[in-house]
């Protein structure tokens, strides 16, 4: 027997209620959180991944943390390698609010709902996501449509990737943890600012060049920190002394050394793990093996 005409699910006034109901709620219970869309610079076709990625953009909206007693995931792992911290989170955001908020702004977004890779901060925890699946099918058509998006994400853990969002306290992630490379200028200047491009030619019949993104200049110790590295033909170059160095709008510059720092352990999620001392010897040639002199 087929279903009774008289009572239909999907009439459009109560679906449109149903809706508002749910961005209102979420704007009661949710928080505000900054949805980062990844740009994809250079995609590997062949392995399926992009190594270098940008974040350009940030959107202030309100989601919903579905989780009740905490984060999801495997939570807080002692390994004889560190600690591992893998939290997860389920953040629930209105389809509507997101097309509206999001996808109308950014003309880039050629998807209809946010996507896989893409970043969600958390200013409540001061933590970074990143969306690992969509769900968006849930809750499952009671009026005939489905108001929500379910975002499952994980802790985001940076690879070198560039922000520049225009909110500072995301762009410092490139500042604090990104890959650096350390010049002294034999000169010393005042002009030089934190994002500018700095260029070195390595081969001028071949136009080979190299170039980075300022990060840090002090005036007086008179070191260019710059991140991002690259050059032109897409090898790995480094900063040579024996070549000037220049800068769009403020000019060229010799450089007397060229050192490179790498902070990939400022971005390690055991920071504290040393001062477990209850925890591990750390006074002993191998704390995770047997105890020496027994």
């Amino acid at each position: 027997m087929a279903v009774n005409l008289n009572i239909r699910s999907n009439v459009k006034k109560e679906q449109l209620l149903y809706e508002n109901l749910v961005i209102e709620a979420l704007k009661i219970y949710g928080q505000d959180v900054y949805y980062l869309p990844r740009d994809i610079v250079n995609e590997n076709r062949i392995f399926g991944h992009d190594v270098p990625s940008r974040f350009n953009s940030s959107y202030k909206i309100e989601m919903y943390i579905d989780n009740i007693e905490g984060f999801d995931g495997e939570g807080d792992l002692f390994t004889k390698f560190g600690v591992e911290i893998r939290d997860e989170a389920t953040f629930v955001v209105s389809r509507r609010r997101w097309k509206q908020t999001i996808k109308y702004t950014d003309n880039e977004i050629n998807s209809n709902r946010p996507r896989e890779g893409d970043l969600i901060y958390s200013e409540m925890s001061n933590k970074m996501f990143e969306i690992t699946h969509v769900e968006h099918e849930q809750p499952f058509y009671q009026l005939q449509n489905v108001p929500v998006f379910k975002c499952r994400a994980q802790l985001f853990e940076f690879s070198d990737e560039d922000f520049d969002t225009g909110i500072e306290r995301l762009d410092d992630i490139d500042k604090d943890y990104a890959y650096t490379y350390n010049l002294i200028l034999q000169n010393n200047t005042d002009r030089i600012r934190q994002g500018m491009t700095v260029t070195q030619m390595l081969d001028s019949a071949q136009n080979l060049s190299i170039t980075g993104e300022v990060s840090n200049y002090n005036n007086t110790t008179k070191v260019l920190s710059l991140i991002h590295v690259g050059a032109t033909d897409g090898k790995f170059h480094n900063f040579i002394t024996t070549r000037t160095v220049s800068i769009p709008g403020v000019g060229g510059f010799g450089i007397t050394s060229v050192t490179e720092d790498n902070k990939i352990s400022n971005n390690e999620q055991n920071d504290d793990f040393s001062t477990l001392t209850d925890f591990l010897d750390f006074t002993e040639n191998n704390p995770f093996g047997d105890p020496e002199n027994n």
